[in-house]
């Protein structure tokens, strides 16, 4: 997995975030017979034909409200830039691997039945997700007769890019949150988003995750704005606590906004230093332009001073 992959699967190894992501994007009835208080992570190895483990995905366990059953929710984590056309394909055979794990496991006893598993694929790839769905959709049309032999193996989609920020604004969600960031472009857009966060992830409970976002923020998110020209150091210090990230961010911008009205002085002062030049002495040699834009800003006041009473152009730079 690259350093993407891996921060998602830690931030997804958090209840919250499993519950927000099912009890948030997840709008299909048997969601409201879900008791969130009893998410449990479970752990499964499989070994796949070609002998990688599938260790990278998450499987959680939650019962149902008032019973003793339970319900397994496979996470597939899919962050490449690319659909993957065989997904249903995939996801059919890592279904079966789950229940194979469970009955090696000793989790299902001889004459008991499987329960059930949903599979949620999360995708955030820039490209419009247009794989197919369900595992039946990639076998072609079969002759009459054999059409009840066709494997029906079905999954979730969430895609992040599907979402707009007026539609994850209003939500309370961790994970809506964690979409706002991922779609944040400007450092405002960053900062908003993590005073929301804050607040939200107060209780002692979730410092844990509080940790997850930070270092997922300082060592993948953040560098990746920078690279984008948002005005963030590339060499991010590696952060434990959000309020690290937050404290950081105010004074990279306090900075960035010093820096900016710096800037937007020194350039109007030698503008302003080149066009009294030019009505004064005429049309001035490149060099002039060069050496006035180039310079600090102190230098360029005390031209500036030095133009009031100069007579040509070498008495504006005499020291």
């Amino acid at each position: 997995m690259n350093a993407h992959d891996l921060g998602y699967g830690k931030l997804f190894s958090h209840a919250l975030m499993m519950q927000d992501l099912v009890a948030g994007f997840i709008h299909e009835e048997w969601v409201a017979g879900l008791d969130f208080s009893t998410l449990e992570k479970v752990n499964p190895i499989y070994v796949t034909d070609d002998f990688r483990k599938r260790i990278d995905d998450l499987v959680w366990k939650i019962r149902w409200q008032g019973t003793d059953r339970w319900i397994f929710i496979y996470l597939i984590l899919e962050p490449q830039s690319t659909v993957d056309d065989t997904m249903a394909l995939r996801n059919g055979l890592y279904e079966l691997l789950l229940y194979q794990d469970l009955i090696q496991s000793g989790k299902i006893l001889e004459g008991q039945k499987f329960p059930p598993v949903v599979p949620i694929v999360l995708y955030n790839g820039s490209q419009r997700w247009s794989a197919a769905m369900d595992l039946a959709d990639l076998i072609e049309d079969s002759p009459p007769g054999l059409e009840a032999y066709r494997p029906r193996m079905r999954y979730l989609l969430v895609d992040e890019h599907r979402y707009q920020e007026g539609e994850l604004k209003p939500m309370r969600n961790v994970v809506a949150a964690l979409f706002r960031l991922e779609k944040s472009h400007r450092l405002e857009d960053v900062r908003q988003v993590l005073e929301e966060l804050d607040a939200w992830l107060k209780s002692p409970d979730q410092r844990a995750l509080r940790r997850a976002f930070a270092k997922w923020l300082s060592r993948i998110l953040l560098p990746r704005l920078a690279k984008k020209n948002v005005p963030i150091p590339e060499a991010m210090p590696e952060m434990d606590d959000l309020e690290e990230v937050r404290t950081m961010l105010a004074e990279t911008a306090e900075s960035w906004t010093r820096e900016w009205k710096r800037e937007g002085r020194h350039d109007g002062n030698a503008d302003m230093l080149l066009k009294l030049m030019r009505r004064k002495f005429g049309q001035t040699p490149d060099w002039v332009t060069e050496k006035v834009q180039s310079a600090e800003l102190e230098l360029i006041e005390k031209w500036s001073d030095n133009f009031v009473f100069a007579n040509s152009v070498d008495e504006v730079f005499a020291s």
